[in-house]
């Protein structure tokens, strides 16, 4: 079977990730995150002082997150080897991984938007700035929905050697669990679950890292057995 697709699409995920991930870090407002309490004055002033490194990460962000998307869509083809009763759940998978690349996009653009004319009222930088960690931060439910068909088709596999470990359901779970709770970013300002807090940015960022990790290896298992099959219709 010809997976040589798949392989490039895989095998860039590691590249692109280091360097979204040196992007992010290279964001002065993420390590440690802003706080919601900043008054208009100081979210002002902190993209009159950094706008440069905002500019260079964002921009840096907006060409790699999307480089991503191979990744997940090598996710939705494994979903679509897998006996399952149709392949609805792989379709929900693909628009649920559409859409997060998309409010990852808005978000990106909104924090560029705040850089892009730092001398405007303080009160306009700091809508921009609020609607930038919110858009980051707070619209999981696609990221749940994804997990949640993810695992009712490992659940559902009939094959007789199903295409990934039946364990990948309850990691999936546990994921769509972490990082569900960062839904209520829109309604706290201080604690756990405000945009800076404990769970809603480091037990949600820290979750979606681990299941990028986690599935990076298990495609790699499932690709490589897939690749061992005979050739039946179409490469893949």
């Amino acid at each position: 079977m010809n997976t040589r697709a798949q392989w490039i699409s895989l095998w860039i995920t590691p590249f692109f990730a280091c360097l979204l991930l040196a992007a992010l870090i290279a964001f002065p407002g993420f390590w440690p995150p802003m706080s919601p309490n900043l008054s208009a004055e100081h979210v002002a002033e902190f993209y009159r002082h950094n706008g440069a490194m905002i500019r260079f990460s964002m921009i840096t962000v907006n060409l790699c997150a999307i480089m991503l998307i191979p990744f997940f869509m090598v996710i939705v083809v494994q979903m679509k080897r897998m006996a399952t009763p149709s392949h609805v759940l792989a379709y929900c998978y693909l628009a649920a991984a559409a859409n997060g690349a998309t409010l990852l996009a808005i978000a990106d653009i909104f924090w560029l938007v705040a850089a892009f004319r730092p001398d405007r009222n303080p009160q306009l930088t700091q809508l921009l700035n609020d609607l930038a960690w919110l858009v980051f931060i707070a619209p999981v439910g696609m990221i749940v929905v994804a997990n949640l068909c993810l695992a009712l088709a490992v659940w559902l596999d009939a094959r007789a050697q199903p295409v990934f470990p039946r364990w990948v359901a309850p990691f999936s779970l546990v994921i769509a669990a972490a990082m569900a709770p960062a839904a209520c970013a829109v309604v706290f300002r201080t604690g756990p679950l405000a945009w800076d807090g404990a769970i809603s940015f480091w037990l949600r960022n820290i979750a979606f890292v681990l299941y990028i990790a986690v599935m990076f290896v298990v495609l790699r298992s499932a690709i490589a057995r897939q690749a061992a099959e005979p050739i039946a219709g179409a490469a893949i």
